[in-house]
């Protein structure tokens, strides 16, 4: 239930209150302001556990030249959380934040939005999601796609398509 009612969220279709209202009706319950206050912030703590190793190797990406883009589905509240909380943002060139652009992943225009800021053509780009729909939405636009599950199989996929730098594995 909660993947299948987030995508208006994530693109700014619904306000918070609205959303986690929508959510709790369809879980069959009912929620005030403060407990939609509280889903909010536990909804930010839950995404905002950082991958250490593949910051590592979105550091050393860009330090190697390459153009890079975070492409996230999430509600502008959020996107705010991440701009003030998380330094590594910097190492992106472009922020794509789904609320902000008004569409969502897999949708097309999302990708779209990415190569054109990035300033490439879809098959010069690479696209990495742990989520399958989501790389095919970008499979079918014409961009190469990875789907990620460990830092061990992003390497060996990395490898298999010869992408000269290679996350580091975890120790």
């Amino acid at each position: 239930m909660y993947l299948k009612t987030r995508i208006p969220y994530d693109r700014g279709d619904l306000l918070p209150g609205a959303y986690w209202q929508k959510f709790a009706q369809q879980a069959g319950v009912t929620v005030d302001e403060k407990v939609i206050k509280q889903l909010r912030q536990v909804d930010k703590e839950m995404w905002s556990r950082p991958n250490e190793p593949m910051i590592r190797w979105l550091q050393r990406i860009h330090a190697g030249g390459f153009k890079t883009a975070i492409l996230s589905n999430m509600p502008t509240d959020m996107a705010d959380h991440v701009r003030e909380t998380f330094p590594w943002l910097a190492e992106f060139d472009q922020h794509i934040f789904s609320a902000e652009v008004r569409s969502a992943k897999p949708e097309p225009a999302i990708y779209r939005h990415a190569i054109e800021g990035l300033g490439v053509a879809p098959p010069e780009a690479l696209f990495i999601d742990d989520r399958e729909e989501n790389v095919a939405g970008a499979r079918a636009i014409g961009i190469r796609g990875i789907r990620y599950r460990s830092v061990e199989q992003l390497r060996e996929d990395l490898r298999a398509i010869g992408f000269p730098i290679l996350p580091e594995l975890p120790i």
